[in-house]
């Protein structure tokens, strides 16, 4: 995962005294309903810890790039008084570490993972969350949505993702937002005063304003982009619907994401950004997620494309560094076809294995991340210290979300083992933060159909296989557009991806995915 969840995301991205609120489990929130989704308010969970009969569990992270590596600080500390439960963190090394100790069956008490979760949902290698609620923590209730979205062949659900909220839950949560991880460029106000401050409401005025900074300013690059975020924000201006790897669905049926009809006027804009000289061949070869905000930070480029949080932290970094100039972000809508499809199911899911010691304090432990006390102190922090509850519907916090080395000290957010995009995206309704602008502009063209995320190919299939080969051919292809010397030349690169694609399978890997689309569907009935 980027850098925006070590916000990461990145952008997920993000010691105090422990201090109780007086306001207890409802966090001071009188008459504030749980999200509708939401497990019951209730905190439940074990019973609050006496000295000397705090439980150790081991949890292995599988996330190379996690920011908290140790069960320590004021939220950790709460969670642990809270709940008698203490967790021994082990962080992955690399990719490859979880598969390895599936294989040789040595695991640790949960597992914490989001690229795995198929694998995991195995009644040989974890415990049912069906079979754990029922025996030990009947009052522990999971809406019909999650548990449709979980249930695996088997009838049973072995996790339930973070990060995840319906359509109607965001609608009715004025001021829940989303998270850092959506797409957003940011640019120099500096420099846009100088050039008489021209408008940029539309892609064309962007564009335009693209080729008064090369102009005038040749040294500068105008548009460098995050490696991990080259292409989401253009494509919700399309109105794509759906990533390059992704599904999206038109009269009721699916389609891989090449074929999306807007997409070659998509991969004609790109190349034109490269021809015209407003972006770096290099920038699709960058060695690591830091070199663009070098960029940016340093005062080498003129626009920074990565998410919603890229302004606030570019300013923080360029304030620390003395710098002189600060960025502000462009509207996240700069296109009457900019339309964002959520297809996604939630970010991880925590694993309770058959090798757990204490499956009942396991499943009582994640009951009380699940409550509304437990999902406010994992991810605002500690009520009173961190944050004190607006009676208009919201946190008030007492740091900025968007400082990553705040957040990440405090352990904040970070033990989000189970939470939801409800109260995550709170974190972002910061009214002086540019990113909550952003996020709001986002909300009100976002559309939620995770039904579609349900289209998942299964570890070792036919279909599995025919995808990763698309997937790894189109990230090789899709260069060759962005970087051909013509319009031309660019659309015939377009054509021989689509080729390639067929060639491989596309038409047999889509008639599979409308028979589980339409199979998946009736989940949620």
């Amino acid at each position: 995962m980027n850098k925006s969840r070590s916000f990461k995301i990145v952008a997920a991205a993000l010691s105090m005294a422990v201090v109780l609120s007086a306001c207890g489990g409802n966090g001071g929130n009188t008459g504030q309903p749980a999200p509708s989704g939401s497990p019951d308010a209730a905190a439940g969970g074990n019973a609050p810890a006496k000295p000397g009969q705090v439980k150790e569990l081991s949890l292995f992270i599988d996330a190379s790039w996690y920011p908290v590596t140790e069960w320590k600080g004021p939220v950790a500390d709460m969670i642990t008084e809270k709940t008698g439960v203490k967790l021994k963190v082990t962080v992955a090394t690399d990719d490859k570490q979880l598969p390895l100790m599936i294989a040789s069956g040595d695991l640790p008490d949960l597992v914490f993972t989001s690229s795995n979760i198929d694998r995991l949902s195995d009644s040989k290698l974890s415990y049912s969350w069906n079979e754990l609620i029922e025996k030990y923590a009947p009052d522990f209730k999971i809406d019909k949505t999650r548990i449709a979205i979980h249930t695996m062949d088997d009838g049973k659900f072995y996790t339930v993702r973070n990060s995840f909220a319906t359509q109607e839950e965001m609608k009715n949560s004025k001021y829940s937002l989303g998270s850092d991880g959506n797409p957003g460029i940011a640019v120099r106000e500096d420099i846009l005063k100088e050039l008489g401050n021209p408008p940029i409401k539309t892609l064309d005025d962007f564009v335009k304003v693209l080729g008064m900074v090369k102009e005038k300013y040749p040294e500068m690059v105008p548009l460098i982009m995050d490696k991990d975020w080259i292409e989401q924000y253009f494509l919700a201006q399309f109105g794509t619907e759906t990533l390059l790897d992704g599904w999206y669905e038109q009269d009721g049926k699916v389609e891989y994401a090449i074929r999306q009809p807007k997409m070659l006027d998509f991969f004609k804009f790109m190349n034109s950004l490269y021809r015209n000289g407003y972006i770096l061949a290099e920038n699709f070869a960058l060695a690591n997620d830091q070199i663009d905000d070098q960029y940016a930070t340093g005062g080498k480029a003129f626009a920074h494309s990565h998410t919603v949080s890229t302004a606030d932290t570019d300013n923080i970094k360029i304030k620390s560094n003395q710098g002189n100039f600060s960025f502000k972000m462009l509207p996240s809508v700069l296109s009457k076809d900019a339309k964002v499809v959520s297809s996604g199911l939630g970010f991880s899911g925590t694993f309770i294995t058959k090798k757990n010691k204490d499956p009942e304090a396991s499943i009582k432990f994640l009951q009380y991340l699940a409550s509304d006390e437990g999902k406010k102190l994992t991810m605002f922090g500690v009520e009173g210290v961190h944050w004190t509850w607006n009676e208009e519907g919201h946190p008030d916090f007492k740091y900025n979300p968007s400082d990553a080395d705040f957040v990440n000290s405090n352990g904040i957010k970070w033990w989000y083992l189970y939470n939801d995009g409800v109260t995550e995206g709170m974190l972002s309704y910061v009214p002086e933060l540019q990113k909550t602008q952003a996020l709001m502009e986002l909300k009100a063209v976002r559309i939620y159909k995770p039904e579609l995320g349900l289209i998942q190919t299964q570890p070792d299939s036919q279909e599995k296989t025919i995808k990763t080969k698309i997937d790894e051919m189109v990230k090789n292809e899709k260069v060759k557009i962005y970087l051909a010397e013509s319009e031309e030349a660019a659309v015939a690169a377009y054509e021989n991806m689509l080729k390639n694609a067929e060639n491989i399978g596309l038409q047999k890997l889509t008639d599979w995915a409308n028979a589980t689309y339409q199979k998946k569907k009736e989940l949620f009935k």
